[in-house]
């Protein structure tokens, strides 16, 4: 397939186009700095400058693909400003409405798929309720933005474009992402549980959220939500046991809810906020994770 990809320089999209390219698609790139995506993803097929805030997307590019993968958006983590927080809401809705502008523009030479980045920040704090995809959003600034950026992501479907919402959880490998954030303090033996620790986290390895998407792309009769999270959620006091047990370091000094309120400010909810959340759409749609367990995920990436 010819395949335009949005985010392609982050975290995911950098492994995401590496695995499409083995796969043996074209894979093209829409991105605020088309020269600098070049020198950093130098074997893609295409390369288009887009301001995803700011004008819709190409329709010259977009046409000339069967299938958008939507991951562009401003990242979450760190000190949540009022600016940071409107570009945070901005990247992803104004963002998402501008593809769609772009794709309306195609008429019938539109791409026949729009896979589209979510979060499952869009559940909001759940304590221990169980998460699969038909579960309602919940009402803090996250969810407020997932529920902007799916609905933006919806007016595909009334464009004929079958459209896939992909809600990630905390995606695990190194070379970014919350994970590297994660190894210092284990490093320097100060690991341990944040908060109570009592809270669910819903996590994925990078290598299955990539093989998810692709699932999502290459089946047909797959549309809607999909959970991007493994099958096997952890509260997060086990997290750090199983994350010290894997570096063989200590993983008991707990971080306090209110030091890490003081640290990254509003930001600490996306911390401390307990979300167990479970693919069910993956699982009966066929989907077989690598990595459906937290230690044998940490062991690949950190050993």
């Amino acid at each position: 397939m010819k395949i335009l990809i949005t985010g392609a320089s982050g975290f995911v999209g950098t492994a995401l186009c590496a695995a499409l390219k083995e796969k043996g698609h074209e894979v093209g790139v829409l991105s605020r700095n088309a020269e600098r995506t070049r020198q950093n993803l130098p074997n893609m097929d295409s390369y288009t400058a887009w301001d995803p805030e700011n004008e819709p997307a190409s329709k010259e590019a977009l046409e000339k693909h069967d299938a958008v993968i939507h991951l562009a958006g401003e990242n979450v983590a760190g000190r949540w400003s009022k600016a940071k927080k409107a570009k945070i809401f901005a990247s992803r809705d104004l963002g998402t409405q501008n593809l769609i502008k772009g794709l309306k523009q195609c008429g019938d030479n539109a791409p026949k798929t729009l896979i589209s980045a979510s979060a499952i920040g869009y559940y909001g704090e759940r304590g221990d309720d169980e998460l699969p995809e038909a579960e309602q959003s919940g009402d803090d600034f996250l969810a407020k933005v997932c529920t902007a950026w799916e609905n933006a992501a919806c007016a595909a479907e009334k464009l004929g474009v079958r459209t896939v919402r992909v809600r990630i959880g905390i995606v695990l490998d190194t070379g970014g992402g919350a994970l590297d954030a994660m190894l210092l303090p284990f490093k320097l033996g100060a690991g341990g549980p944040l908060g109570s620790g009592k809270q669910w986290w819903s996590w994925i390895h990078r290598t299955d959220l990539v093989a998810l998407l692709c699932h999502a792309l290459e089946n047909e009769h797959i549309s809607g939500v999909l959970n991007g999270t493994a099958p096997h959620p952890v509260r997060q006091k086990d997290f750090a046991k199983v994350m010290g047990k894997v570096l063989r370091r200590p993983a008991f000094l707990p971080g306090p809810a209110f030091a890490i309120r003081l640290a990254v400010g509003e930001f600490s909810t996306e911390l401390l906020s307990s979300k167990k959340v479970l693919p069910k759409t993956a699982l009966s749609t066929g989907f077989e994770f690598a990595y459906p367990e937290l230690q044998p995920a940490l062991e690949n990436i950190l050993r």
